[in-house]
């Protein structure tokens, strides 16, 4: 397996495409009731296959990620042979998980208290695999709002 199977919440979100996938393989309700209860490490198997088919389709279509602790965010850029990243530090009292905080930096990039850090890497392993272990650790997919607003002041 490549990435991790689907959590039962997303099976159940995606169960029209799970059984379109079933389906393409010529696995009806019927059979698949069957396989479940006889051969579970085969359904097991079907499973992690088309959770993997779900996270490729997700992966290749992100751009963007963000990970935000209390005094720190880390914004990614995921173009298709690097990564860029920009690393915000911010050394006050201010807790960027709070509104607040997080308006606070938004008014106030230029101040002493915080510091970027910028850089970009090639990806070591596959790209779609690297962006999974990002999420996998806390990373959100994101529409990239703050990673350009924050390049723009960077630039």
């Amino acid at each position: 397996m490549k990435y991790r199977q689907l959590t039962k919440e997303q099976f159940e979100s995606l169960h029209e495409e799970f059984a379109q996938f079933l389906a393409s393989q010529s696995i009806d309700v019927k059979e698949w009731k069957q396989i479940k209860e006889e051969k579970p490490h085969v359904a097991e198997e079907e499973m992690n296959v088309f959770s993997d088919v779900v996270w490729d389709d997700v992966l290749t279509k992100v751009n963007y990620l963000e990970h935000f602790s209390s005094k720190t965010i880390n914004l990614f850029k995921c173009d298709k042979e690097k990564v860029h990243r920009i690393v915000i530090n911010i050394y006050t009292n201010t807790d960027l998980l709070t509104k607040e905080g997080y308006e606070w930096l938004l008014k106030n990039p230029q101040d002493k208290a915080v510091e970027y850090l910028k850089g970009a890497k090639k990806y070591d392993l596959e790209r779609n695999v690297e962006l999974f272990d990002l999420i996998e650790k806390g990373s959100n997919i994101s529409k990239g709002q703050l990673f350009e607003y924050f390049q723009k002041i960077l630039s």
